[in-house]
């Protein structure tokens, strides 16, 4: 956890709610899930595939089984006035290589989330991406760009996210979708921050692809609990809001940083681009500032200081 970790004001009406989380065994959802257990009935649903239910907070029930599975979908929302959807298949080589579960898991398993909380009368908050934008127009991405997704990753959430905006005119449900950008922090396992941290760690160069002038921007986790909050109980329902710092920060700028903040000297080195990689990826946050009530506050020098705390507590 950073100093400015999340904690839920005394009045938040997620207070002593009855919340779903799927994917809340998961990176993002195991947060989330620590920042309401200790104030409201949590529930988790995970099926533990990429998740580890070791992470799970104490004063969570969790269950394990597959959001696809709706027998234990409606059971779970029985009673329910909030759902964090969070569970996915979250990578693309996966997805690539199973197109068809991919549609299953992260757009059908939505639509019919969707389905049982407008029977509910609760509310939805949709963990999008910013995969949806594909390779952008125009930098920083508004909510208004062109959405061309390049895999069946951006593809179906993209399918889910369009159903998160629209559900509401079809059925009487509030619903948002929060497309999170390049989200790190602790218990991250997969991803540049992590791979950089871990080698810097080990005392191995760090490894760019390409010439690492490919920009991304990178959001603390304790950030994005915060946007899921302010989604939860926000009036802008039916829309989708970016979740980033509206910085961009080049990979071979964030090597430098982690190369400056490791014990020691760690060089950075060079290595063949990877195929389809976007190039530049910077979220427009000016609607979730000015709607949604959000921005971020943890610097990614601050973010990655923590984390090489961690590393070395870890030690």
């Amino acid at each position: 956890m950073t100093e400015s970790s999340p904690r839920l004001d005394a009045d938040s009406p997620l207070r002593g709610a009855r919340i779903l989380v799927t994917g809340g065994a998961g990176f993002i959802g195991s947060h989330i899930v620590d920042c309401l257990a200790p104030h409201a009935d949590v529930r988790v649903l995970d099926d533990c595939s990429t998740g580890d239910r070791d992470t799970v907070h104490e004063d969570a029930t969790l269950t394990v089984g597959s959001v696809t599975d709706r027998g234990l979908v409606d059971e779970l929302t029985e009673t329910v006035d909030h759902v964090f959807h969070l569970a996915a298949i979250p990578s693309v080589p996966a997805t690539l290589d199973a197109p068809t579960r991919t549609l299953d898991v992260n757009t059908t398993a939505t639509a019919y989330l969707l389905e049982r909380a407008a029977d509910r009368d609760a509310r939805l908050v949709f963990a999008s991406s910013a995969a949806v934008y594909g390779r952008p127009s125009q930098l920083p991405i508004p909510e208004s760009e062109p959405t061309t997704p390049r895999s069946p990753y951006g593809i179906s959430k993209l399918a889910a996210d369009q159903y998160v905006r629209a559900y509401g005119d079809w059925d009487d449900c509030d619903a948002v979708a929060l497309r999170f950008f390049n989200v790190y922090g602790p218990g991250q396992v997969a991803g540049v921050i992590p791979t950089f941290l871990a080698r810097a760690r080990a005392g191995e160069p760090l490894v760019v692809h390409g010439d690492g002038n490919q920009t991304r921007d990178f959001v603390h986790v304790d950030d994005v609990v915060r946007a899921l909050v302010a989604a939860a109980t926000t009036t802008a329902t039916g829309e989708a809001f970016n979740v980033g710092t509206g910085t961009a920060t080049s990979v071979e700028e964030l090597a430098t940083l982690v190369s400056d903040l490791a014990p020691g000297s760690v060089p950075v080195v060079h290595d063949d681009p990877r195929p389809a990689d976007v190039r530049e990826s910077c979220a427009d946050t000016t609607v979730a500032r000015d709607e949604l009530g959000f921005a971020a506050e943890v610097s990614l020098t601050d973010g990655l200081a923590s984390l090489v705390g961690r590393t070395l507590a870890a030690d």
